[in-house]
C-alpha cells in the first residue's frame, strides 16, 4: 500500500482509506459482525486511514471504528462533527465543539482524537475567526491532534485552505465530479494540506453494478435523498441524475484495462490526481474492502484513459454539476 504524507498533519496516510458512513446508517443495514470484518479486511490490506462521523448511525459508526481501532496498531481515525444539530452558523461555537468532542472521544474510546473535521457546515462557518480560534484551543488542550474540514463546494474548500492550521479538506472527487482539479487540489498541495477524496464511486454508480431497474431500500440515501430531500443532493450519486450517471458509466466501462473492475479503475483515477492524499471508498463486506484496496497497486492510468474520463465528463456531466459545487 502506498502511503502519502500530509505536511500539515505531520504524518503519512494510506492512499486508499476506508469510509465508514455505511457502518452507521443510510446504506441499508450492516450488522456488527460484517462491519468489523470490513474494518479488519481493510487494515489487513494496508489501510491505515479510517473516516467516520458522530452522525453516522448517531454514533454507531464511531463506536464500531473505536472497538476495531483499539485492537490494532497503526490505525489513524478521522471523525467529523456538527451535523447532529440544526444547521445554522450560531451552533458552531466553542461550547458545542467541546460537547461534540467529548461524545466522539467516548464513542472512539480515546482521550485525543487524531483528526476532527467540521462536517459540511453552513458556508459562513468556513470564514469565521471564532470557529478556528475554538479549534486551535482544542488542539492546545490535547482534545484533538489536528482539525480539517469537509466541504460541499470548491469555494468552501478554498476559504478553509487559507487558514494556516487546517490540516485537510475532504471533498467529493470522482470521475463524475472533476471541478476540484482546477483550483482546490493545487491550493491544497501548495499549502501542504491533505485532500481526502470522498464519494469516490458516486454512491456505487461507478461500481458498474447498477441498472435502470436497480432499487434501493427505504433506509438507503440512494432512495430517500435522490433529489436532496434529506441533505445536499451532491452526496447522492454525486448530484448526477441517475439515468445520466448510468450512461456515463457505460462510456467509462470501455476505458477499463483488462483485469480491472470499473470500481478499481475509478479509484485509480483518483489516486493518479496530483494532490490527492487518500481516497475513502466505503464497503459493506470484507471482499469489497479488499477489492478496493487493490487499486493502490495498479499501474497509473494511460493518457488515453484519462482523456476518456475527461471527455465523458465534459459531454454528459459537466453541464449538470460543474457550476453547482
Amino acid at each position: 500500500m502506498e502511503n502519502r504524507k500530509i505536511a500539515r498533519l505531520g504524518r503519512e496516510v494510506s492512499v486508499v482509506g476506508l469510509g465508514c458512513w455505511q457502518l452507521g446508517a443510510d446504506w441499508g443495514e450492516v450488522d456488527e459482525k460484517d462491519a468489523l470484518a470490513v474494518l479488519h479486511a481493510a487494515a489487513d490490506a494496508g489501510v491505515t486511514f479510517f473516516d467516520t462521523a458522530d452522525v453516522y448511525g448517531d454514533g454507531r459508526s464511531e463506536r464500531l471504528v473505536g472497538q476495531f481501532a483499539n485492537s490494532r496498531d497503526g490505525v489513524f481515525v478521522a471523525t467529523k462533527m456538527g451535523r447532529r444539530v440544526e444547521q445554522v452558523p450560531e451552533n458552531y461555537v466553542a461550547e458545542n465543539f467541546r460537547e461534540w468532542n467529548d461524545r466522539s472521544r467516548r464513542n472512539l474510546g480515546v482521550d485525543t482524537l487524531d483528526l476532527v473535521q467540521l462536517h459540511c457546515p453552513p458556508t459562513a462557518v468556513y470564514s469565521s475567526d471564532a470557529v478556528y480560534d475554538a479549534l486551535d484551543e482544542m488542539v492546545s488542550e490535547g482534545r484533538i491532534k489536528a482539525y480539517g474540514v469537509s466541504v460541499e463546494t470548491c469555494e468552501e474548500a478554498l476559504t478553509a485552505l487559507a487558514r494556516p492550521n487546517v490540516a485537510s479538506v475532504q471533498i467529493i472527487l470522482n470521475c463524475l465530479r472533476l471541478k476540484p482539479l482546477e483550483r482546490v487540489l493545487p491550493a491544497a498541495a501548495e499549502a501542504g494540506a491533505g485532500i481526502i477524496a470522498r464519494v469516490p464511486l458516486a454512491s456505487g454508480l461507478l461500481s458498474g453494478r447498477y441498472t435502470a431497474s436497480t432499487t434501493f431500500g427505504k433506509d438507503d440515501h440512494r432512495n430517500f435523498n435522490r433529489h436532496g430531500e434529506a441533505f445536499d443532493v451532491g452526496e447522492t450519486f454525486s448530484g448526477v441524475p441517475y439515468e445520466v450517471g448510468l450512461e456515463a458509466v457505460e462510456r467509462l466501462r470501455g476505458l477499463v484495462p483488462e483485469g480491472q473492475t470499473l470500481a478499481q479503475f475509478a479509484l485509480r483515477w483518483i489516486i493518479d490526481q496530483p494532490g490527492v492524499s487518500t481516497v475513502i471508498p466505503g464497503a459493506r463486506n470484507a471482499s469489497q474492502a479488499t477489492a478496493n484496496t487493490a487499486a493502490a497497486a495498479l499501474p497509473a492510468l494511460s493518457s488515453e484513459a484519462l482523456a476518456g474520463v475527461r471527455e465523458t465528463y465534459d459531454e454528459l456531466v459537466r453541464p449538470l454539476v460543474h457550476d453547482r459545487w
